[in-house]
């Protein structure tokens, strides 16, 4: 038993050095748009495209935001209706006729959707289609959520970030709300888990195939989109914003980062929304593989289970090397946890709370699972996914895997 014990803290330990120490520095949260680069001449122009889907209470927050663009060049807006029932269309009209901006914006009602499509992907194709014929020299699709808050700046970030470094896509993580409850803790968590599953120093570099992307904010230079095959290429991905990565990456370098300055004005409602979040397409993300789940549950349990346990619980089983090495693997998630934690203005010692996240995080997978079973698949507003046996229907996001 003692020695049983000890393997276990060992190979906690030994899986805990290898992520921080060899996964691209994933924990470090040091990808950010500084905004430094040299403007391009003339700015090119830009046509973003926002699928929506009942959103009327975030809405003309979000798009108020995209008029108030200090772009210099070209710009215009698409605004995609996605069968809303709460008013979000009229809304955005309204927006359009009384802002000093409002000529940028068009408001799209979707047209209906074929059976093949997610609900998202064919609204980014009605706007892509529409967008071409507002902006017919658009270099470059501004891909963004509807309930995302952008500053002034973020689009000449943006765009000079593309240019001096001739990248085909450019997207952020925006800061994520977290003002509720069990939020304060589970969406660091999430950011943190999507970085180890997509290290951001390995998507940025051109050399790893490793690819990844925040669809809340994602900046796509057309020609590569079309290489890529268009819209029409993801119109069966769940999971979208990373599906659009993988196909970008293929022909041309990409760069995804973090920012505080642009965030989501939608709550999650504590731990119910963020278990909804993650259980609608963790399974999704695992290929709906019953092995990946399994490994991916033993992961979880090993790296963020077993730390915690074997520390704590050294008046029970008495062996010291297990506790001791139990301890150290907890104290390195803790201080890998510290960056992701400083980004939410979080105390340093929360990083010890991670196991915690780690371990709902493994229900909210095996829930994931048991709702595909149950032919759930990855429902959303309404609408079930292309994983289920219903029609397609919307995802915003990759799940993070432990």
């Amino acid at each position: 038993m003692e020695h049983a014990l000890a393997w276990l803290g060992g190979l906690s330990l030994a899986a805990w050095s290898i992520l921080t120490l060899g996964r691209a520095r994933f924990w470090y949260a040091d990808q950010r748009l500084e905004g430094g680069e040299a403007p391009p001449i003339p700015w090119p122009a830009v046509a973003a495209v926002v699928p929506a889907r009942d959103e009327a209470d975030v809405v003309e927050s979000a798009l108020t935001s995209l008029l108030d663009q200090d772009y210099p060049g070209a710009f215009r807006i698409v605004l995609v209706d996605d069968e809303s029932r709460d008013g979000t269309g009229e809304i955005a009209t309204r927006l359009a006729a009384r802002h000093p901006r409002g000529a940028r914006l068009v408001v799209l009602r979707s047209a209906p959707r074929p059976a093949a499509w997610v609900g998202k992907v064919w609204a980014l194709a009605c706007g892509v289609a529409r967008a071409e014929r507002e902006l017919p020299d658009a270099a470059y699709w501004l891909f963004a959520d509807a309930d995302v808050q952008h500053s002034p700046g973020n689009l000449r970030r943006l765009v000079a970030k593309a240019c001096a470094d001739r990248l085909d896509l450019v997207s952020l993580m925006v800061r994520l709300s977290d003002a509720r409850g069990w939020e304060r803790l589970l969406v660091p968590a999430f950011v943190y888990f999507f970085q180890k599953l997509y290290p951001f120093r390995a998507v940025n570099d051109a050399r790893r195939r490793v690819a990844g992307a925040a669809g809340g904010c994602a900046l796509v230079r057309r020609e590569a989109l079309e290489r890529a095959g268009g819209v029409e290429v993801l119109r069966g991905e769940i999971i979208d914003d990373c599906a659009l990565a993988r196909a970008i990456k293929r022909g041309g370098p990409i760069w995804l980062g973090l920012t505080c300055s642009e965030r989501s004005l939608r709550p999650y409602g504590g731990l119910r929304g963020v278990w909804r979040m993650v259980a609608r397409s963790a399974f999704t993300q695992l290929r709906h593989s019953n092995a990946l789940l399994a490994g991916t549950l033993l992961g979880l349990v090993l790296l963020y289970g077993a730390p915690p346990l074997l520390a704590l619980g050294y008046p029970l089983h008495g062996h010291a090397l297990a506790a001791l090495l139990g301890a150290a693997a907890w104290l390195v998630l803790a201080l890998s946890f510290g960056p992701t934690l400083a980004l939410y203005e979080r105390p340093a010692w929360w990083g010890f709370l991670l196991p915690v996240a780690g371990l709902l995080y493994a229900g909210m997978t095996l829930d994931s699972a048991r709702r595909h079973r149950r032919g759930e698949g990855a429902s959303w507003k309404g609408r079930s996914g292309a994983g289920s046996p219903a029609a397609a229907g919307r995802a915003d996001g990759p799940a993070p895997s432990g």
